[in-house]
Parts: C-alpha cells; sequence; structure tokens
C-alpha cells in the first residue's frame, strides 16, 4: 500500500477503536507492520484523533497506545537477542516525545476531562513503575494533572426549565454512559492482570524470562535497565523507613526462634 492508502486506513481503525482487547491488538497489529514506511505519519493521525475524537475514544487511544508501547518494547527486546538491534523503541519514542500534549487531549481541563482523569493517571503511574517513558516526565505531567482547579459545582436555579437542568446534568446521551461503563470494566481488568508485569530486556538469545538468568547490570554505553533495577527501585519507593513497629516484630520473631532458656520449643502449628 501507498502512505496515503495506509493513512487512511489507519484513521478509520482508530475511529472503530474500542476497549476490547481484540479491537486494540488489530490496530496494534497494524500500527507495527507499517512503521518502517509510515511510522511519523501513523503517529499524526493518533495525536490527530485524540484532539478530534470523542472523550471516550480518547481513553480508548491512551489504553491502545499502553499496549502499543508494551508490543514495541517486546519488538525491541527480540531485536536485541538475535543480534539486530536497530537503535530505536519505535513508537515508544513519539509517546516520550508527546506524552504532554496526548494526556491534554485524553484529559482536557475542566468537567469535560474529569471522566478520563483517575484512568489517564493509572496509565501513567504504570507507565512509570514499569519505565515505559521517563519517571520524571510522567511526574511533570502528573503533577499538572494535580495542580488543576476543580470545576465549580453550579447549582441550577429552581425556576429554571426542566429541560435546562436536565442537559446541565448529563452531558453524554445515556447509551454512551452505559458503554463507558462497560468499557471502563473491561479497562480496568486489563490493567489489573498486567499491573505485575515488569518489562524484560536481555541481549542473551533464548526464552530466559526468570530473571536469576537476566543480567545484574548492562554494558556501560546501553541505556537499557535491567529488570531486577526497575524491582529493586519500585521496592525501594514503596517501603517504608525502619521504625518502632519493626523492632518490635524483630524481637517478637527472635523469641519465637530461640526461646530463652527454660522455655519450651517453639509451637510450628
Amino acid at each position: 500500500m501507498d502512505p496515503f492508502e495506509v493513512r487512511i486506513q489507519f484513521l478509520a481503525l482508530l475511529k472503530r477503536l474500542n476497549a476490547s482487547q481484540q479491537s486494540i491488538q488489530k490496530v496494534v497489529g497494524f500500527a507495527i507492520k507499517y512503521f518502517p514506511p509510515c511510522g511519523e505519519d501513523l503517529w499524526d493521525c493518533i495525536v490527530e484523533e485524540c484532539q478530534k475524537g470523542s472523550i471516550n475514544s480518547r481513553i480508548n487511544i491512551l489504553y491502545f497506545l499502553d499496549s502499543l508501547c508494551e508490543t514495541c518494547l517486546l519488538v525491541k527486546s527480540h531485536s536485541n537477542s538475535i543480534g539486530s538491534d536497530s537503535g530505536t523503541k519505535q513508537y515508544v519514542d513519539f509517546v516520550n516525545r508527546d506524552i504532554g500534549k496526548i494526556v491534554e487531549c485524553v484529559v482536557p481541563a475542566g468537567r469535560e476531562g474529569l471522566p478520563n482523569l483517575t484512568s489517564a493517571k493509572q496509565i501513567l503511574e504504570s507507565w512509570r513503575s514499569k519505565r515505559v517513558v521517563d519517571p520524571q516526565t510522567v511526574d511533570d505531567v502528573l503533577t499538572a494533572l494535580g495542580k488543576r482547579t476543580p470545576p465549580a459545582q453550579s447549582q441550577p436555579s429552581s425556576t429554571a426549565p426542566v429541560e435546562h437542568r436536565k442537559s446541565s446534568h448529563s452531558s453524554l446521551p445515556r447509551t454512551e454512559v452505559f458503554k463507558r461503563i462497560e468499557e471502563d470494566r473491561e479497562r480496568h481488568k486489563r490493567l489489573r492482570e498486567r499491573r505485575w508485569v515488569q518489562p524484560v530486556m536481555h541481549h542473551a538469545p533464548g526464552q530466559m524470562n526468570l530473571l536469576s538468568f537476566l543480567p545484574l547490570t548492562f554494558e556501560k554505553d546501553d541505556d537499557t535497565v535491567a529488570t531486577v533495577d526497575v524491582e529493586f527501585d519500585n521496592d525501594w519507593e514503596t517501603t517504608s523507613d525502619w521504625n518502632e513497629d519493626d523492632d518490635e516484630a524483630a524481637a517478637d520473631e527472635s523469641e519465637l526462634c530461640f526461646p530463652a532458656e527454660g522455655e519450651g520449643p517453639m509451637d510450628l502449628d
């Protein structure tokens, strides 16, 4: 296909995108297949659809980008393992570059962006924990979202027409609301399934996915982050400082394991 036809077909796929994995993987496969000749053009299509699509379609695109980044990293890892490193992470580089613009489109300021706010934060935190995007960049975007002023709660006057009061409370049709509920359920289920998975990148051939078989560090000229470093950083950030409760717990464990002289053996039941 020529680049124009690729663009037309990709835009059509984006417009039909929904929360199902079948739909997402279809668009991901198309984007990966045509990245070498049309990668920059396809990325422009994604940004354009983020700017023009409905509020529901925008969050679908963000979840699509999550799966797209994961696939791009797997492709790069496979290329490294067979010794054909292309030196690029494909669409992940575009996401790093334009993440601020994408989030601004997915979560616009004001009341319109509230339905997408929580889901967008979950995706960003997932990217930060798995180092898909530079953690400092994600922190800046999350800080910008946190600084937004909540929209004022306007109470309609009791003398206002009933039609006006009804439209002020429901900006989406009833069918769209129920469709959004079902899609959110599907997206959150998928996100919970993948939240614990860390990106595995190594240069050795074969399918060595156990952490004990991965190198602790890479060469100095390689900017790849080892999986063990990612897991250590995440544990380090989520572990509290040592305090009195830890002292008491350690003392209790010590008494159970090493009873004082004259006391009975430890109860293992």
